[in-house]
């Protein structure tokens, strides 16, 4: 409210005469004044939120076409810059029950941008143990065009299991180098979510180590969940510095609030966001405590990212 009366007393005079000069007056003025104060002012610092975190009010197509022009809307409001969708069906080739082309024109409408999606295709048992993924990557192949069509920069696979020996632990490896190969030669980035499994050992060795170690850096990127992080006791700035430049992304999170459990050191993450490489972060809830909605927390978590003074504007090279 601050920034719109600022806006009338400083700016609208001197805007109200040019335009007067060049002929508006009376009601094609007015429009033109109304259209430039629906101008999006630029965004203090781009944010981005998983929409798992919200699947209550959008997680099914149902519920996405009964909710989410409102629901995009709120969020653009509140700070949020962009999504990370996370309802991609393969087989349908659609995001939340619409044609990727869709969910990018719903997302820009309420000017937010189609950044990133949680999506894979696992390895079943029979291609693990044969060192075979021919056919599971057909099915990237498709992804990567939906992927394409709907604007998005990244594709990110939510997870695997942990292997169970360091021969099925290579073979995951190869197959992601194949994705990320596969996807680059598409102008779209790959990553893999952590959570607190891949600091498990495998025969010894961290299969988190084991994949930085076995999976080149150009095919794939780390989107570290900082609170899963944490809660398999280890430090996300430890592997920052363990690993420079390897975390394209990070999901903030916390216990359910951005900074309220005290468990995370955000301000030691952001301030060492250059030495983990990143570039965008996605703000993410498992759930809330019972005491508000998941849309009230999701609006707590942004307030705290734009209050915090540690977060940058962007981190876009």
């Amino acid at each position: 409210m601050k920034r719109a009366n600022k806006l009338q007393k400083y700016l609208l005079p001197s805007i109200t005469g040019r335009a007067k000069g060049v002929g508006l007056t009376g009601k094609g003025l007015s429009l033109f004044l109304l259209l430039l104060l629906a101008l999006p002012v630029s965004a203090k610092k781009q944010i981005g939120l998983q929409l798992y975190s919200i699947r209550e009010v959008i997680g099914s197509p149902e519920k996405y076409a009964q909710n989410h022009v409102e629901v995009f809307k709120k969020l653009a409001s509140w700070g949020y810059t962009a999504v990370e969708a996370a309802s991609y069906d393969q087989g349908k080739g659609t995001f939340y029950g619409v044609s990727p082309q869709q969910f990018r024109a719903d997302c820009e409408a309420a000017g937010l941008e189609c950044l990133s999606s949680h999506a894979t295709r696992g390895l079943n048992g029979d291609e693990l143990k044969n060192h075979d993924f021919t056919e599971a990557l057909r099915w990237w192949d498709k992804a990567i065009a939906d992927h394409k069509a709907a604007g998005m920069k990244y594709i990110v696979t939510p997870g695997w299991g942990t292997p169970k020996t360091l021969q099925e632990a290579q073979t995951l490896c190869d197959y992601a180098n194949a994705i990320g190969q596969k996807c680059r030669a598409a102008g779209l980035l790959y990553g893999y979510h952590t959570h607190s499994h891949e600091y498990q050992k495998v025969e010894g060795t961290p299969w988190i180590d084991y994949m930085m170690q076995h999976i080149a850096p150009e095919n794939m990127f780390w989107q570290m969940d900082t609170y899963w992080c944490v809660m398999g006791q280890k430090s996300p700035v430890q592997y920052f510095k363990k690993y420079p430049g390897r975390f394209t992304m990070l999901h903030i999170k916390d216990l359910y609030e951005l900074g309220e459990s005290g468990m995370v050191d955000f301000n030691a993450i952001f301030r060492n966001a250059p030495t983990a490489g990143l570039r965008d972060y996605i703000v993410e809830m498992e759930g809330t405590d019972g005491t508000i909605d998941i849309m009230e927390g999701v609006r707590r978590c942004a307030t705290y990212l734009l209050k915090n003074k540690l977060v940058s504007k962007s981190y876009r090279k």
